[in-house]
């Protein structure tokens, strides 16, 4: 019986990946790191601190910072980021996500958030979705960040559920092996072949049919028991 659905953030509930694309554009040229979207997709499900270590890694300067500098350099994108998400309306929704919530709420499943964004709160607000969520893991208070399993622990245990009866939705393949970790369901939004690990890849967020997906998760409970 499955006791809570928990999303990722960016790509499942919303697409803020250019926003994160122009802020982290913005301090590549500051600092002489010329990136592009394609780099920008690399970044996907990991840490703010990750995603910058691997962009100075990528315009060969990862021993050019402190890391006094480096925390100040992350801080400085998220600030700009900040700013740019204050243009988020209900209108970015992605689609079939609110039908989603609404069926779950109705069939008594939890719902949490297990996003590496620690500016989740703010930006699930500004969607107008907030209410929907009974609990919001907070990835500043996690040790490791995915693959790692953490998050989605974190937001188990917020929702006292078993984790072996949870759903994870996420759109990255760090994501989906942290999912898989914590040994949930994992179902992938986006390309098949990057998030080949998943137990169930829809192509976008408008596939996410509830009676298919409970469908889906019964069958394997089924066929894991066998």
């Amino acid at each position: 019986m499955i006791e809570a659905f928990i999303f990722d953030l960016d790509g499942v509930i919303t697409d803020t990946a250019y926003y994160h694309y122009l802020a982290w554009k913005k301090l590549g040229e500051k600092i002489g790191i010329e990136i592009d979207e394609e780099f920008n997709e690399s970044l996907k499900g990991i840490s703010r601190i990750e995603s910058l270590e691997r962009m100075l890694k990528f315009g060969d300067k990862e021993n050019q910072f402190t890391q006094e500098e480096r925390i100040q350099l992350a801080t400085e994108k998220n600030e700009h980021y900040k700013e740019l998400i204050k243009r988020i309306t209900p209108k970015d929704i992605l689609p079939g996500i609110i039908d989603l919530l609404e069926e779950a709420k109705n069939n008594k499943i939890k719902i949490g958030l297990a996003s590496a964004s620690k500016n989740a709160i703010p930006v699930l607000n500004s969607l107008g979705v907030i209410g929907y969520f009974d609990f919001i893991a907070d990835a500043s208070e996690c040790k490791n960040s995915k693959p790692a399993p953490d998050i989605f622990l974190m937001a188990a245990k917020g929702l006292n559920v078993n984790p072996k009866y949870c759903i994870g939705f996420e759109d990255a393949s760090a994501g989906v092996d942290a999912i898989n970790s914590a040994r949930m369901y994992s179902i992938g939004i986006g390309d098949r072949d990057t998030l080949c690990k998943a137990k169930f890849v829809v192509k976008s967020t408008e596939e996410l049919d509830f009676n298919l997906i409970i469908s889906k998760y019964n069958k394997s409970e089924k066929e894991y028991s066998l």
